[in-house]
């Protein structure tokens, strides 16, 4: 089903902290592997009981993402693990895994994606295997966040990615599972806007975790955008920061967090917050957004800068 890209609006000046404000408040965080040191300095910033998202790496022993989960759970978070199935090479495997994040770091949510590998390390080659076997329920998973790809993905077609998708909410459904959907993170706010727009005309009104790149420098967005394959606004970043000259400078998402706030107002996303990836830090990109939610801001010509504590609202 091809649709227009809808245009990105503008408010009127005096509404748009408001309206940035008011998307900010749900924002949640995605961190790899935070260690003692890492928990620890997201306190006072993350409020109590906040989910906070790990990502896994295929190169890292599981038990690495189990200790920190547990780390999490300890500090008053709440942890959401991805579990990428194909990283798992028994379904026992799996089965363990997810016992543990459950009995030692109370996990109650976690995030199904069929992992990076080229081949699977077992039995599970996709992300509605595991969710058909039942081996979340037995561990007392309630809810389950789905990866969404509003920048394409490097490896399936848009309609393969609609298919999956319907896929895993309509099995998600049957056996009792919440959903909720965190897309992978992108740099421009009309392929969100317009992907989030298909979703809704397809009849898919889940709440929308938007995922952003927190602030980092842009020599690292653009490694980690390729990595994880971003590329066609990776491609439009590049243009439009002077890469050249601005390779060491620092980049935050206030630009988009703008025009996706804008695109709210006027009734264009449904029930959506904001998702932040941690490149540049899990307490660096907790302080920004925080500040954003708090309206610590004041408006430039294109996005925002954030003020100092003790500055702004």
């Amino acid at each position: 089903m091809a649709l227009a890209s809808p245009q990105v609006p503008t408010t009127p000046r005096p509404d748009t902290i408001n309206h940035i404000v008011a998307l900010a408040r749900g924002w949640s965080l995605e961190a790899t592997l935070p260690n003692d040191a890492d928990v620890a300095s997201l306190d006072p910033i993350v409020r109590p009981g906040a989910p906070v998202y790990l990502t896994a790496v295929p190169t890292h022993d599981p038990v690495a993402q189990i200790d920190a989960a547990a780390r999490l759970h300890a500090a008053g978070y709440a942890p959401v693990p991805h579990v990428a199935v194909r990283n798992f090479a028994t379904v026992a495997a799996l089965d363990s895994f997810l016992a543990r994040m459950a009995g030692e770091a109370g996990v109650r949510r976690v995030l199904v994606i069929g992992g990076d590998r080229d081949q699977p390390a077992g039995p599970l080659r996709s992300a509605v295997e595991a969710i058909d076997s039942g081996v979340l329920q037995r561990h007392g998973i309630a809810e389950i966040g789905l990866a969404g790809y509003p920048d394409g993905h490097p490896r399936l077609s848009p309609q393969e990615l609609d298919r999956a998708l319907s896929e895993k909410i309509e099995i998600a459904a049957q056996i009792g599972l919440n959903v909720h959907i965190v897309t992978q993170f992108c740099f421009d706010a009309r392929p969100i806007v317009a992907w989030i727009a298909r979703l809704r005309d397809f009849g898919i009104e889940h709440p929308v975790k938007i995922g952003l790149a927190g602030p980092t420098n842009f020599a690292a967005l653009l490694r980690y955008a390729r990595r994880c394959g971003v590329s066609a606004s990776a491609q439009g970043l590049a243009r439009q920061s002077g890469l050249a000259k601005h390779i060491f400078a620092m980049s935050a998402p206030d630009a988009l967090v703008r025009a996706l706030a804008d695109a709210r107002a006027h009734g264009h996303l449904g029930d959506v917050a904001l998702h932040f990836y941690s490149f540049g830090g899990a307490a660096a990109t907790a302080r920004w957004a925080a500040a954003v939610a708090a309206g610590r801001i004041t408006l430039d010509a294109d996005g925002f800068q954030v003020a100092p504590p003790g500055q702004g609202r």
